[in-house]
């Protein structure tokens, strides 16, 4: 089993950049595929990137990538996203989630096959 924590969620103005961080506990941080998903009021819950155990392989919403990066460091349990250009409707909570028994290289963008969730983050971008 592994918890996630995320942070550096914020309110950053339009055209701003935030980077959020995720943090797993456990030491088999490795076996996981990692995903960041959002939440908008009154939205379902939608697909952000995904990136493979090794790293290597990543996975963008076509709305969201030209505008972001996913990079996970397993020596520090840790994966990332770094937005940029944000807009007003990039305002949401932001989870990020893991997903057990993935291929080295395999990416998934779907929510249902995550495993694991953490509690999400608050990114507001005003206008």
């Amino acid at each position: 089993q592994v918890q996630l924590v995320e942070s550096g969620g914020g309110v950053v103005q339009a055209g701003g950049s935030l980077r959020l961080s995720c943090a797993a506990s456990g030491r088999t941080f490795s076996s996981y595929a990692m995903g960041w998903f959002r939440q908008a009021p009154g939205k379902e819950r939608e697909f952000v990137a995904a990136v493979s155990r090794s790293g290597s392989h990543t996975n963008y919403a076509d709305n969201m990538k030209d505008r972001c990066t996913i990079s996970r460091d397993n020596a520090k349990n840790t994966v990332y996203v770094q937005m940029n250009s944000l807009k007003p409707e990039d305002t949401a909570v932001y989870y990020c989630a893991a997903k057990n028994g993935a291929g080295y290289y395999h990416t998934d963008s779907l929510q249902y096959n995550y495993d694991y969730w953490g509690q999400g983050t608050q990114v507001t971008v005003s206008s």
